[in-house]
């Protein structure tokens, strides 16, 4: 999905990175976004805009994703950023650049792993009253970022189709006390608002990584959507945790904006309430001033259904790719890792329905006069981001996802 809305996103301090395809670039490669125009990177390679760019592998941007170019050295990147800056700035020739409107954005990268986190302190209080009317954070909350392994295979990018899942769980109509274990379409599909983050440069097997040096992993973060499953995933939980309740479907948003676009955002993040592993300690202890928000679109009406802050995480990007890492695995270009849903303290800051209804037990009234425990067929969910507030040039467009029926 190619909109115009969002052309305050894409300054020149942002230069984000995707990949796109047109009429006259019937094959996926290397763009970059300049308000609402496409820039194709292949093109300004070989006009000679990167000649002075020592290091920068000879038609890089050709590819049809940005693994290549999100693994070389952050020295060249940042050359580049310069380069593209200083062009862009600039009248471009008509032929240099094409409309958002006329181009196909793909996904921006291969996606080897996806590692899903919950590093939302809120989050887990909230979902833990909502369905244990318990608030206790797991034992190891404050130790290390909890987080279990997705499905890489089903992370697609912005605009494409969500089929509702079909699964088992438990029928809670049913009159007995103990309630059967049914088969059919999920009758309690959510979202979660997240962030995911891009792996850059790679780390090798049995290498670790510490946290206070791990931005030189990471290429960007993009707005994430994990689509999930409530009925199939409470019942496949114990004692394995998350399956098919979250492995059908997970959205990105097409534009990867880079941690040097983010710098000046640069916050701090919450203080650890444990001595932690030396792999997990950061210095500097920081986050990104990134403002979300989550809308509905139902029929012809668009409802405003929260508003959170990426400071509001607990753990870092640095530190949940430092615990990967940590027990000798390795990290591949290209590999996602979600924050976990992004939850603020208060209503209105809730990253998904289960925090707002209670888990389904207080329905939300949208702006059409329509009730929603959970999603209904037709329902569109659309992400959007902004780092530093109206005016920084620095976003993330949108991530948006339209409900479909089970097949």
């Amino acid at each position: 999905m190619s909109s115009p809305e969002y052309q305050s996103h894409f300054s020149l301090a942002n230069i984000p990175f995707g990949v796109a395809s047109s009429k006259s670039h019937p094959t996926p490669q290397c763009v970059t976004r300049l308000e609402n125009n496409v820039i194709f990177l292949a093109d300004l390679q070989r006009a000679g805009a990167f000649t002075g760019v020592a290091g920068l592998p000879e038609s890089i941007f050709d590819n049809s994703t940005l693994n290549e170019y999100a693994a070389i050295p952050k020295s060249i990147q940042r050359q580049v950023r310069n380069v593209l800056q200083e062009t862009l700035a600039k009248p471009l020739p008509a032929d240099a650049f094409e409309e958002i409107s006329a181009v196909t954005l793909h996904m921006p990268v291969r996606v080897g792993g996806f590692t899903d986190f919950s590093c939302s302190l809120h989050h887990v209080r909230n979902a833990g009253r909502a369905i244990l009317n318990d608030e206790t954070p797991p034992p190891g909350f404050f130790n290390f970022p909890i987080g279990y392994n997705g499905r890489a295979s089903t992370v697609f990018t912005s605009g494409t189709p969500v089929v509702r899942p079909k699964g088992h769980y438990f029928d809670r109509s049913a009159p007995t006390e103990k309630k059967p274990i049914i088969y059919g379409p999920s009758q309690a599909l959510d979202y979660e608002l997240e962030v995911g983050v891009i792996v850059g440069k790679g780390v090798t097997r049995l290498q670790g990584l510490n946290a206070k040096d791990a931005d030189e992993n990471i290429f960007g973060f993009v707005i994430l959507n994990d689509w999930s499953a409530r009925d199939i995933q409470g019942c496949e939980m114990v004692p394995l945790g998350p399956l098919n309740g979250k492995s059908f479907g997970t959205s990105i948003s097409p534009w990867i904006v880079t941690l040097d676009a983010l710098e000046p955002f640069r916050v701090p993040g919450p203080k650890p309430e444990r001595v932690l592993a030396s792999h997990l300690e950061d210095v500097e202890v920081s986050s990104y001033a990134i403002d979300f928000k989550v809308e509905i679109i139902a029929g012809n009406k668009t409802t405003k259904i929260s508003e959170s802050n990426a400071q509001d995480l607990h753990w870092s990007s640095r530190q949940m790719a430092a615990h990967l890492a940590s027990i000798g695995a390795d990290l591949q270009t290209g590999d996602i890792i979600g924050t976990g849903t992004v939850s603020g303290p208060v209503d209105g800051s809730y990253g998904c329905l289960l925090e707002i209804t209670k888990a389904g037990k207080e329905p939300i009234t949208l702006d059409d006069g329509s009730k929603r425990h959970f999603l209904l067929d037709g329902d569109i969910v659309r992400m959007t981001a902004l780092a530093g507030g109206a005016g920084s040039g620095v976003g993330f467009g949108e991530c948006v996802g339209e409900v479909m029926p089970a097949v």
